[in-house]
């Protein structure tokens, strides 16, 4: 076996059946089972990522997240670990180790729960100093070489999206090869933390050279041949931002899942009140594609999270404007911290109960750690959804409304 995989031997040896009795293994997920964690799937991103290596700013506190986890009976955990530039951190054993820690951890009492990692739409030259692994080489079929990546081959050629998310910071054009070579190996080093899932962020930025997906289907289908061999249970849940409502060819989905941000709409004679609508910008609901998903079922809509997304501030934070994707002028999490308290409970209990209404193959992903953005609040400052308590004092305390709409 590949050395790179040697922690999946471990978590096969110690978790060789997975107890709960739902359909996941090298043949895919049933339709059950994929509705059994997208209906307990929460955001909490970097959980996997320790100070000082969190990729925003300290994450501390991570014993009572573990806590919240299996109080709350969480089985998908989104967003746990990426890097969105900073990308030297992966060379650091340390770093790697204190996430396969973590779900460990989790996983000790739990062994069902999923670790979703993300593979976003960013990079830096900071790729230049890791070295390409051999088994990245051979999961794209090319010969082995001794070398490290090379920003400058991920771009596009014609400068599209170079240095779209500032200088030094660009979006990588899956038809370049190197770009390929680069997200395989991201998908092949979470693998082998153990993560099962794998966003792929916004699929159409990368794709803006492949309009027609042929590039983003053969390497998604690299993606899985290499979990079929590597990944826990040899299945990797695949999902990304499909804001066209889905990645489709010839009627098969490339996607397990689809996942968005809930577009939440203004009330603008309500001070900072918000509500979801379909057909409110380019929000999901009701436009999940259909297809024969990858695991060999169909369906008339793909399954889809939607989440509180977080994206910036806007230049009038405080002010409506519905055609805008920001909500008040923030960035969706970053407008949900502001609410009081009492206020956020009931959101969340609105918008659980709004999409099951509007679109039963739609699950709300439940907030409990994200950066937000916000004027006067420090850079890096999380929401946390936890019960506050000397162990969790920044919590916005809705850990137990999430509980209770799950157990409803």
């Amino acid at each position: 076996m590949i050395k790179v995989f040697r922690h999946i031997t471990i978590f096969l040896l110690l978790f060789p059946v997975i107890a709960c009795g739902q359909d996941f293994d090298s043949s895919g997920i049933s339709r059950e089972s994929l509705k059994y964690y997208l209906r307990r799937a929460v955001t909490m991103a970097e959980f996997l990522a320790t100070d000082p290596y969190a990729n925003d700013g300290p994450y501390p506190y991570k014993d009572d997240d573990i806590r919240l986890i299996h109080n709350t009976g969480a089985k998908f955990i989104g967003r746990a670990i990426y890097r969105w530039g900073k990308e030297a951190t992966l060379a650091n054993p340390d770093f790697l180790d204190k996430a396969r820690a973590l779900i460990r951890k989790v996983h000790d009492k739990d062994p069902e729960v999923i670790f979703q990692a993300a593979v976003f739409e960013c990079i830096t030259p900071q790729v230049n100093q890791l070295s390409v692994p051999g088994w990245a080489f051979r999961a794209m079929d090319r010969p082995v070489e001794q070398r490290n990546f090379n920003y400058d081959d991920m771009l596009n050629l014609n400068g599209k999206m170079v240095g779209h998310w500032g200088r030094g910071a660009s979006v990588p054009d899956i038809t370049r090869p190197e770009a390929q070579l680069w997200l395989m190996y991201l998908c092949g080093l979470y693998m082998d933390l153990g993560c099962e899932a794998l966003h792929l962020g916004q699929v159409e930025l990368m794709g803006m050279n492949d309009p027609g997906l042929r590039t983003w289907n053969l390497f998604i289908g690299k993606v899985r041949s290499l979990a079929k061999m590597h990944a826990a249970r040899h299945w990797v849940l695949l999902d990304a931002h499909t804001p066209k409502g889905g990645m489709v060819i010839d009627g098969k989905s490339m996607l397990d899942f689809n996942s968005f941000p809930l577009r939440i709409r203004e009330v603008p004679d309500k001070q900072m009140d918000g509500i979801l609508e379909v057909g409110y910008l380019d929000a999901i609901f009701k436009r999940s594609m259909p297809g024969v998903t990858p695991s060999g079922w169909s369906c008339d809509e793909l399954p889809y999270l939607v989440e509180l997304d977080n994206f910036g501030i806007s230049d009038k934070p405080g002010i409506a404007n519905i055609s805008s994707h920001f909500i008040w002028g923030y960035d969706e999490i970053s407008w949900f911290y502001l609410l009081p308290e009492k206020k956020k409970k009931s959101w969340l209990r609105y918008a659980h109960q709004w999409v099951a209404a509007h679109d039963n193959t739609g699950w709300l992903q439940m907030p409990v750690s994200r950066i937000i953005t916000v004027p006067g609040v420090a850079p890096g400052t999380r929401y946390r959804g936890n019960t506050r308590s000397g162990s969790c004092p920044e919590g916005a305390n809705v850990e137990k409304t999430i509980k209770e709409l799950w157990a409803n």
